[in-house]
């Protein structure tokens, strides 16, 4: 029997050394081995037996030798991917270093120049200083005078404008300036505060000092070729979105391969209170010896010879200095791009409160140079599958969306006369400005018959512009994005949505006030640094009666926002919509409106602390509260900027003055929202000196102080704060100033609890105003758990009067999420002991 066993043991051992040696496979099983890869990378144990019975070439293979080649291949597959992720960091590292390298020389260059400036007016001084006659003095101006004369400024001969030799002497001598810019020192550069250099960064970013017009500069790293870098560049209405149009009117090819290109460039203007730019301009593109492409640019002026330019009416000539772009190939493949942009915009021409938009170098910086950078490496990414957008939206269909939103906004600003936009009278003040277009093709679009809509009388845009002072463009868009029910109106909304239907104009005119209404934003796509964010807006309508039911539905908005990021260097904050249908097409036609605010001061060097829109930390300067107010002032906010204000909507042909009135009088409504919000979101400029936050002193706030204490000493028998004085300021102060958060909501049986009160540590929790917090309903800010556990404990608190909920998580206004240890609801009573409202306190809460 020991015999028996013993054999069996050998046999056993056996068997797991033969399933454990080295199986070499046949091409055709590896081949059948792959597809069933393909398809499934980790089969199952059933799978893996199926397979061995459906391939007779796999029979003689053991079930864990399939399972081990199916592990070792994932494991071969996962290597190759990771092999591959270093190669390109390795590229990127290697191109990034070589950047590096020449703006390193470039900057001892510039050293090295002014440290000869500097010894020469030092050499000057001292000769000065040691001069005692008046011939002396003169001797001094005359080195001056032959310094000049020795470094005289280039004069540009005439040349004959029908001459394509002469185009080319302009040509080569912009291709010179240009790269003199682009890689020398002929602009003093000084780079811009955030843009740090690095294999994932946007790039080296800088911009002018002390030089004509305005001038930026940038270099980067991309993963496309040159060829499409360059077409993409020549583009410009793709990814310029104040340019208007780009013609080229005409093409001269060079003996050296290159072209020379004659184009008018019409831009918007970024407000209503200034006339918009155009550009004549010579382009030249070529090949350098090293096989780097250039794209230079500069306009045709009596100075630089050439053609005349066609004449412009309603535009402001504005003048383009030697820009472009130089594309070099990178080893291993992508391109390296050195970007300048360096125009004079005629600031003289516009009112001296707007001269700094266009005197701006990091204005320009963000609206042309870094939009361009930003441009490809977008294309780059969604090229190589970095980038993966849900909703079956193509990314070309989305970029097409955003640039739709912004050139209709555009144009709805600017009204141009040869867009078919027309002045309609004003009611006798001049605060908003009412435009019309009867063009069918405004809105419709040519792909829309005209019979499908017979009422259709056009377009109507009201718009308006103001100068604000003291508020972060960025901060302002944010609180307009995040709380559209304190400047909207539920009735206007339904009146725009109106015009998608089968029957546009069911709605006659918007209803004062609408209805109650809530909104849902559903992101769609955003760009690679989440700069610009392209989203759908669901606006929830509440109806209260059943006369409301038909009027008080669903909407939704097509939204593009901008330049939220309060560290943006000169960067404008927008905020663009359209009303859709709820499945809208990739033509769908799209009537935009919004906002646009525009820093009118640059900012300094100096990063802005991060802000929340609450009302309490409004008035906190920021977290260097021993600086001075000035100080503080300058750094951390633009002290001026100027906000454009523009609402397009349909009318019939009958209704055009009804729905004049209508919009003048609610942009006028919207204006009056909006400069309540941004006295209520700027900092203060009392700096380090203010004392305690303020307080709400209205009477009603302070009953409703006194009420929330005596309610829950009534029902809890404890103490919310101990207090020497029960007058009501002492109560209200430190109810305010408590450290816990309390809040209190409505208590309605036909509408969602929405919050009326807060103290300041409950605005810091929900990341909201005083004014904002109505917009907030109680079950929107409790997570699945939370929400369960209010209502599985509401009759309790109204039977009882108050419960205790148990430690969880709540969200906040901004999405953040918001950790507390415990909770406390109670009933607040009035005088007359009936329910006035529910009242919260959140204790040890923190964010998340």
């Amino acid at each position: 029997m020991a015999l028996v066993i013993h054999k069996d043991n050998s046999n056993n051992i056996n068997k797991q050394m033969d399933s454990s040696k080295y199986v070499r496979y046949t091409p055709e099983q590896v081949e059948a081995l792959e597809r069933v890869y393909s398809e499934c990378p980790k089969p199952s144990s059933l799978r893996r037996q199926q397979l061995i019975r459906e391939c007779p070439i796999l029979s003689n293979i053991e079930p864990k030798q399939i399972k081990v080649w199916f592990q070792n291949r994932r494991c071969r597959e996962k290597q190759r991917k990771e092999a591959s992720r270093l190669q390109t960091v390795n590229r990127k590292l290697s191109a990034m270093n070589k950047l590096l390298m020449e703006e390193n020389d470039r900057l001892q260059k510039q050293v090295s120049h002014l440290v000869y400036e500097n010894g020469y007016m030092r050499q000057q001084l001292h000769t000065a200083s040691g001069a005692t006659t008046d011939n002396s003095c003169e001797s001094v101006v005359m080195s001056g005078q032959n310094q000049q004369q020795q470094n005289p400024t280039p004069q540009h001969p005439q040349r004959d404008a029908n001459n394509p030799a002469g185009l080319l002497a302009i040509a080569e001598e912009t291709l010179a300036e240009f790269l003199s810019k682009a890689t020398g020192t002929a602009v003093d550069w000084v780079q811009m505060i955030g843009m740090k250099p690095g294999p994932d960064s946007i790039g080296i970013v800088a911009v002018s000092r002390n030089c004509s017009g305005v001038a930026a500069r940038a270099c980067g790293l991309v993963s496309l070729e040159p060829a499409k870098v360059a077409e993409i560049l020549k583009d410009r209405p793709s990814w310029f979105r104040d340019c208007r149009c780009v013609d080229v009117l005409s093409v001269i090819p060079t003996g050296n391969g290159g072209t020379i290109e004659l184009i008018y460039m019409q831009t918007y203007a970024p407000t209503t209170l200034a006339a918009a730019r155009d550009f004549w301009t010579l382009r030249y593109t070529t090949s350098l010896e090293d096989n780097s492409l250039v794209i230079c640019e500069r306009s045709l002026t009596t100075s630089t010879g050439g053609p005349t330019g066609p004449p412009s009416s309603c535009f402001v000539r504005a003048e383009m200095l030697p820009s472009g772009y130089l594309i070099r190939p990178c080893e291993g493949g992508g391109s390296i791009i050195n970007i300048v942009d360096h125009v004079d915009l005629d600031a003289w021409s516009v009112p001296e409160v707007l001269r700094p938009l266009y005197e701006s170098s990091k204005i320009l910086a963000q609206k042309m140079t870094v939009a361009a950078l930003r441009h490809i490496r977008q294309i780059a990414q969604e090229t190589s599958g970095e980038i993966q957008y849900g909703g079956g939206r193509q990314p070309a269909v989305l970029r097409t969306f955003s640039q739709r939103l912004c050139r209709g906004f555009n144009d709805a600003v600017n009204g141009f006369v040869d867009d078919g936009w027309s002045l309609l009278g004003s009611d006798g003040a001049e605060d908003v400005t009412i435009v019309i277009n009867s063009s069918s093709n405004k809105f419709l679009g040519s792909q829309y018959n005209a019979s499908m809509f017979p009422t259709f009388g056009g377009v109507l845009c009201a718009k308006a512009s103001m100068l604000l002072q003291n508020v972060p463009p960025a901060l302002l868009v944010r609180f307009l994005r995040e709380h559209r029910s304190e400047w909207a109106d539920y009735g206007v909304d339904a009146y725009s949505a109106s015009c998608l239907k089968a029957s546009p104009y069911a709605i006659p005119c918007a209803r004062p006030g609408g209805f109650p209404s809530s909104q849902v934003i559903l992101p769609l796509a955003h760009t690679v640094e989440h700069e610009e964010f392209l989203e759908v807006v669901r606006l929830e309508g509440h109806a209260f009666s059943p006369e409301e039911v038909a009027l008080a539905r669903d909407m939704y908005l097509l939204q593009l926002c901008s330049g939220v990021d309060e560290s943006a260097v000169g960067a404008c904050a927008q905020l663009v919509f359209a009303p859709i249908d709820e499945s809208f097409a990739d033509e769908a036609p799209l009537l935009p409106s919004g906002f646009r605010v525009i820093p009118l001061d640059p900012k300094a060097d100096t990063p802005a602390a991060t802000r929340t829109l609450d009302l309490a930390s409004t008035l906190e300067v920021g977290s260097g509260g021993a600086r001075p107010s000035s100080e503080a002032d300058t750094n951390s906010y633009n002290l001026r900027s100027v906000l454009t204000i523009a609402f397009q909507f349909t009318f019939e042909n009958h209704t055009r003055d009804n729905v004049a009135a209508m919009a003048r009088q609610y942009v006028r409504s919207v204006v009056g929202s909006v400069q309540r919000v941004a006295m209520a979101i700027a900092p203060s400029r009392l700096g380090s000196q203010l004392g305690p936050k303020p307080l709400p002193q209205s009477p009603e706030a302070l009953t409703l102080a006194q009420w929330i204490c005596r309610s829950y000493r009534i029902h809890t028998g404890g103490e919310i704060f101990q207090v020497e004085s029960q007058s009501g300021d002492a109560v209200l102060k430190r109810l305010w100033h408590h450290s816990d958060a309390i809040m209190c909501c409505t208590v309605k049986t036909n509408a969602s609890p929405v919050f009326t009160f807060s103290n300041q540590a409950g605005l810091d929790m929900l990341e909201t105003t005083l004014v904002a917090l109505q917009d907030i309903m109680l079950d929107k800010i409790f997570d699945e758990a939370g929400r369960k556990t209010l209502c599985s404990e509401f009759s309790k608190i109204m039977q009882q009067g108050f419960a205790y909920l148990p430690a969880g998580i709540c969200v906040s206004s901004m999405g953040r999420p918001v950790s507390y240890e415990q909770a406390v609801a109670w009933k607040v009573l009035n005088d007359d002991d009936s329910n006035h409202c529910l009242a919260f306190m959140f204790m040890n809460w923190s964010f998340v």
